[in-house]
């Protein structure tokens, strides 16, 4: 793995997958993990419309943080890129990729960096209901 920072971004339009694989991919590797997290229709039995992300001003920051956290901890390089702004059914919220030499690592820290994203960057999503209410998720702590 290089020792350049990873890939960590922020961004308010349409996120393209491949850019995340394309920051990780490399020929020692023979495994690479893409996960995307798109907008569902539905939580919780009720219908969702659309979604709202809202970001702290230095989320990158942060993103970046766990990013470079989970790369040195693993040794495999990783990427991510959140989306923020009004998404619709189906648009994608957030794209990360993991390579290493053989997928089950590879899986094991796209999970980890995963689950560390959603609980230690501050963003936070307002679903809007089909029935014209809203909630704020996770926009506590």
């Amino acid at each position: 793995m290089s020792e350049s920072r990873p890939f960590a971004r922020i961004s308010d339009q349409p996120l393209r997958p491949e850019e995340v694989e394309q920051a990780v991919t490399g020929p020692e590797h023979g495994a690479v993990v893409v996960f995307t997290g798109m907008v569902r229709n539905h939580d919780g039995g009720q219908a969702v419309s659309a979604l709202e992300y809202s970001a702290h001003p230095e989320a990158e920051k942060f993103l970046a943080r766990v990013c470079a956290e989970v790369a040195e901890s693993s040794g495999l390089p990783v990427a991510a890129v959140h989306r923020v702004g009004a998404l619709t059914i189906g648009d994608l919220a957030i794209a990360v990729a993991v390579a290493a030499p053989h997928r089950r690592e590879a899986f094991r820290t796209c999970a980890e960096l995963v689950d560390r994203i959603k609980h230690e960057v501050p963003i936070w999503k307002r679903q809007l209901f089909a029935d014209g209410m809203s909630e704020w998720v996770n926009a506590c702590g």
